[in-house]
């Protein structure tokens, strides 16, 4: 199987500004992000980024970086632009690693980009983990997403879906199969990235302020799958990235 992956980055963050460039145990955290992508089967790993500090961080380590636009609203869109530049084939695989994602393990990367090649019927295949307590349930930040038997999205929100009407239930006993976490890796084939890059803001994506949401409203399926290992979170916080900080340490010693 054949998939490229890209990664982008920018250089501002509301809450922790330069965030691609923060130090994690001597490293910068893109290059902790790209470490890990060039662990999984792709074939190229790419940095896609507007800003010439990364860029120079990147070319450091030895990585393929791509200067992209500064006018682009989303990192989908970024890729779209590598797409063209690349000249990709509509039919080919590219996976988005998140340029915040320092503990991404490659099996996911991986998986993602097989779930989304043995699925033809989809344009986009990405990843889901189960809900066993309640407080996710009802925080906007964990996004839930429903799915059919063979896979397939129907729906994604920060809301609790589906709404348990006539139960209440405490953490060890919500029964199984019934609440998933949205991942936010995703494996998309290259046509659909530039279509994607095309299209206007869908309403329900306006208001859950989920991009995802643009493609299920122009018809485009996503294939969604539990992911085959634990995926640690990314970096938002500074509580985040002290966390990863301490983990990286423990795993170095």
């Amino acid at each position: 199987m054949s998939f490229v992956v890209v990664i982008p980055a920018r250089y501002s963050s509301v809450r922790l500004p330069g965030k691609a460039l923060l130090d994690i145990g001597g490293k910068p955290m893109i290059q902790r992000v790209w470490e890990r992508a060039s662990q999984s089967g792709a074939d190229a790993v790419v940095v896609a980024t507007d800003d010439p500090r990364i860029e120079k961080s990147a070319l450091g380590f030895g990585a393929q970086v791509m200067m992209t636009s500064s006018t682009h609203a989303s990192g989908t869109d970024r890729l779209a632009e590598v797409v063209e530049r690349m000249q990709l084939g509509e039919g080919r695989i590219v996976v988005n690693v998140q340029g915040d994602e320092p503990l991404i393990p490659p099996q996911v990367v991986d998986q993602v980009a097989s779930n989304l090649a043995e699925n033809e019927w989809s344009s986009v295949a990405t990843l889901c983990e189960p809900i066993r307590d309640t407080e996710p349930l009802l925080d906007p930040a964990a996004v839930k997403v429903v799915f059919d038997k063979r896979g397939q999205a129907c729906y994604f929100s920060r809301s609790c879906i589906p709404w348990p009407r006539n139960h209440q239930w405490s953490s060890g006993e919500m029964p199984p199969g019934c609440w998933y976490r949205h991942i936010g890796i995703y494996a998309y084939r290259a046509g659909f990235l530039t279509r994607f890059s095309r299209w206007q803001e869908a309403p329900t994506e306006h208001i859950e302020s989920l991009e995802q949401l643009r493609a299920l409203h122009q018809g485009e399926r996503i294939h969604v799958a539990e992911a085959s290992v634990p995926v640690p979170g990314g970096v938002d916080t500074e509580a985040d990235l002290q966390s990863v900080r301490d983990q990286i340490k423990e795993q170095d010693s």
